[in-house]
């Protein structure tokens, strides 16, 4: 499937595949239909991460140029989960990248005479995976990485991004490090109709992860461990949606991973917790709290794409991926949506 190469002008008028699990059918909409295929009564739960930039470039100690990705905070004291790449940007793909020198505990990385980090340790699942330690916290740190970092991107793309290309529009916190990509078309236009309509809105928040690293042994570990917040508000509206026979539809995967870990920590129901998941969702996985699932486009035998395969069968799944291919649907974080919903349209 071709990528979206620029950000949409969020007009609304994106393409929307709407796919029944238990029918097998799909069929062509756009994003401003979404009111009229949900129903009085059902639950849209979105991820409010705000996306942080994530992308730092520098050098190490022997003046070696390269890049660190950061994928998670570790604690409040400046530690990160990081993913080094070699020389190179967005430009190239990261698959084609070289890689980056081998570095051990103990090594500093320079992107600026204000911001320097140290690697504390070195991942044995690969040496690319490293923890962190920056030599500055609070809002010293905060105010050095949106100074000196940009947002993650990929070589699909035709331009650099803004930081407000790479936001929902209802971000918060800086948790994410890649786009909530499926929450991006939901402007406030739609979310007030949606609202109008009787769907009701949640929030969880759920630190967004890297799409890739470029290295095959490394991607195999991705999505990594990811933190993720559930309020008592949220678990409220999913006890009061099911009081009402209506349906939880998760925004996006980290949405589906944030719900789904929070009620397999929490003996199968939600809770009102903050955490970390390493939940895996494919087809195994019983669902307990998302009865649909609006999504991006993800392409068979990706992660993203095995996910899906929770919500309907993997070839009903692959069948509607085909269809959307060959009608010219675009893919990746700027392109088109899916909607996997049971028996989808008002009553």
């Amino acid at each position: 499937m071709k990528p979206a190469t620029r950000p949409p002008d969020r007009s609304l008028d994106e393409r929307l595949l709407v796919v029944d699990p238990e029918s097998g059918r799909f069929e062509d909409r756009r994003i401003r239909e979404l009111p009229r295929l949900l129903r009085r009564g059902d639950l849209l739960v979105v991820n409010d991460a705000a996306t942080l930039p994530a992308s730092l470039q520098g050098t190490t100690s022997s003046g070696e140029p390269i890049e660190v990705r950061l994928a998670r905070v570790e604690d409040g004291n400046g530690k990160w989960t990081a993913a080094l790449l070699g020389r190179g940007d967005w430009r190239m793909r990261t698959e084609d990248r070289p890689p980056p020198p081998l570095l051990p505990a103990g090594e500093v990385l320079r992107f600026a005479e204000d911001l320097i980090a140290t690697i504390e340790s070195v991942s044995p699942a690969s040496p690319r995976l490293v923890s962190l330690a920056f030599d500055r916290k609070g809002d010293a740190f905060w105010e050095a990485l949106y100074r000196r970092a940009r947002p993650i991107q990929y070589s699909y793309l035709e331009a650099p991004l803004a930081m407000w290309d790479v936001q929902t529009a209802y971000g918060s916190r800086p948790w994410a490090v890649e786009l909530p990509s499926a929450g991006r078309p939901l402007n406030w236009e739609l979310l007030g109709a949606l609202q109008q309509n009787g769907v009701a809105l949640a929030s969880i928040t759920h630190g967004a992860g890297l799409s890739s690293i470029g290295d095959a042994a490394a991607d195999a570990f991705l999505p990594i461990p990811e933190r993720f917040e559930v309020l008592a508000a949220t678990v409220e509206a999913e006890r009061e949606t099911r009081r009402r026979g209506g349906r939880v539809v998760a925004v996006g995967t980290s949405v589906a991973r944030a719900l789904e870990g929070c009620a397999a920590a929490h003996g199968g129901r939600l809770a009102a917790a903050a955490g970390i998941t390493d939940v895996r969702i494919d087809v195994r996985f019983p669902l307990r709290v998302a009865d649909g699932l609006l999504t991006g486009l993800h392409e068979p035998g990706t992660s993203h794409f095995a996910l899906t395969t929770a919500f309907a069968a993997e070839d009903t799944l692959t069948d509607a991926y085909r269809h959307a291919e060959a009608a010219g649907y675009l893919g990746h974080e700027f392109g088109d949506a899916m909607l996997i919903l049971p028996d989808w349209g008002p009553d």
